[in-house]
């Protein structure tokens, strides 16, 4: 039989509606819930998604999902950030020392159920404006938040110049990361991540900035 589909309502009559009725919030059903939603998210991809097929997957009323979450956006982003965890934020002393421990926690993330997972969100957020702005705001912009304090404390210890574009170099890993899973549906391992570190980020991040006289400069005509 079929999973139904999505029609796009936002849920909000089901969420007053059980307002109403004033049955307490059970906090046990969130990870059920969540778990049912990458299930379904791996298993038929966000488009074919619905409240109503998370639902039934976990035994649960459609009110208890519209309890939660205000959609199935906040929902499979809220599954995936309970899924992924935070990512610590490193303090070892130095940009090299960081960097190695966020690749680390990024390869020791990488199972193939996550995989699936994070391959069905990827090409879903392609699509899916409203998806993408919940992503953004909710899990990449914490994430970005990492890698920016950890390249703001390098440029106060002096490894890395002042001029450098810090949210540039902040998106480098995960972008590569991501587009590694999209492409090849494999998790990415933690000599990915350090070739990435070496090969990428630490010559960009660590070059010396130009000096005045070695500008390039316009020619008059």
């Amino acid at each position: 039989m079929g999973l139904p589909v999505d029609p796009g309502t936002d849920g909000a009559a089901a969420q007053r509606a059980d307002h109403r009725g004033g049955r307490p919030r059970d906090p046990s059903r969130d990870d059920e819930l969540c778990r049912a939603a990458l299930e379904l998210l791996a298993e038929i991809g966000y488009e074919r998604l619905s409240i109503d097929a998370v639902a039934a997957r976990a035994h649960a009323g459609k009110g208890a999902v519209y309890r939660r979450w205000s959609g199935k956006a906040e929902l499979v982003v809220d599954a995936i950030e309970r899924l992924k965890g935070p990512l610590a934020e490193p303090d070892t002393g130095s940009l090299l020392g960081d960097l190695e421990e966020i690749a680390r926690a990024f390869a020791e993330t990488g199972s193939v159920f996550e995989t699936r997972v994070m391959v069905g969100l990827i090409s879903a957020v392609l699509q899916d404006e409203v998806l993408r702005e919940v992503f953004r705001r909710h899990f990449e912009k914490s994430r970005r938040q990492v890698f920016e304090t950890v390249f703001r404390r390098a440029v106060e210890r002096g490894e890395v110049p002042p001029e450098r574009d810090l949210e540039l170099l902040a998106g480098l890993l995960p972008a590569l990361i991501l587009q590694r899973v999209l492409l090849y549906g494999t998790p990415p391992d933690h000599a990915f991540a350090r070739r990435v570190i070496h090969e990428v980020i630490l010559p960009l991040a660590t070059a010396p900035a130009p000096s005045p006289a070695s500008s390039p400069t316009r020619c008059d005509r």
